[in-house]
């Protein structure tokens, strides 16, 4: 089961109507272009799909549409995640999942609990279901990091805990676990940047903000590090870094809507109290993207 997100797993982003509601038309052709493209399965629902300003019946919403639309043509992981965990654990029980192949569950913001309290509430998530349950440490957004002990720890006491995607951006922390983490525990990078250096050091893959707009490149770039064909992957890495580091200068998903709408893929919609990316951004996304796609026809 583990070996099905390994690789290249896309972050969707939400796209928006001007006025505010969902765009599942918009959503619908992003699905088709990422899976198309090669990506290894998709990601609902997490930090780029602005989940925290859907409501309740958005999110049943988005989850119904993507099952129907994916068709079980690619694996689907579910961000279940949030900072009241009797919620998130009530939430697992009484939803229904089936089409559902992974869920991905952020550490608590806000919260800043201690290690321990990270352990007692991912504990009390892993038995609340049956399903494979990605943890996701991004200390930058929620203030609290996930160390290695508390990762291998869950991974350890619960079968269903199948992996980490850690964007902590400390590749001594990360590295850590991959030394140390047991037998089929999957390391998955949560920074773009880091990928083809995590895999390189033994990480499984990536969940990926950028391959909303360039998921074959990434994908390649994913798949043959993984292959150990460290020269090709290396110099994707480096055709898309600038790209990269400009999708997250003045946040994200800003930035990746910028380019998706540049793209004429969904249009640049965002909501609140995240705001667009500003015009100088948006100019260098855009003169990225046409160098990015040079290089694609130039391979």
């Amino acid at each position: 089961m583990n070996r099905i997100f390994k690789g290249t797993g896309v972050a969707l982003v939400t796209p928006f109507h001007k006025q505010g509601y969902i765009d599942f038309s918009s959503y619908e052709r992003l699905i088709e272009y990422t899976i198309s493209n090669g990506v290894d399965y998709l990601v609902v629902l997490g930090t780029t799909g602005e989940s925290v300003t859907l409501s309740k019946d958005e999110k049943k919403a988005i989850t119904e549409f993507t099952i129907e639309i994916v068709n079980k043509r690619v694996p689907i992981v579910l961000g279940v995640g949030g900072n009241n965990t009797q919620e998130i654990v009530d939430h697992l029980k009484h939803a229904d999942l089936n089409g559902i192949d992974a869920i991905l569950s952020v550490t608590p913001y806000y919260n800043k609990p201690s290690q321990r309290g990270l352990y007692l509430h991912f504990r009390q998530i892993a038995c609340a279901t049956t399903l494979p349950m990605i943890l996701y440490n991004v200390p930058g957004r929620t203030s609290v990091n996930m160390k290695p002990e508390t990762t291998l720890q869950l991974a350890a006491e619960f079968d269903n805990i199948i992996g980490i995607k850690e964007a902590s951006g400390n590749m001594g922390q990360i590295m850590e676990i991959i030394r140390l983490r047991q037998k089929g525990f999957l390391v998955i990078s949560g920074d773009d940047a880091l990928t083809m250096p995590l895999i390189a050091a033994g990480a499984d893959g990536v969940i990926s903000v950028v391959a909303n707009a360039f998921p074959k490149s990434f994908s390649t770039m994913v798949r043959e590090a993984l292959k150990g064909n460290l020269n090709l992957a290396r110099e994707i890495h480096y055709n898309l870094l600038p790209f990269i580091d400009a999708l997250f200068s003045d946040g994200s998903p800003g930035g990746i809507k910028c380019a998706l709408d540049i793209m004429k893929i969904l249009p640049n919609n965002i909501r609140l109290p995240l705001v667009k990316v500003s015009k100088s951004t948006q100019l260098l996304i855009g003169n990225l993207i046409t160098e990015l796609k040079d290089k694609e026809i130039e391979n």
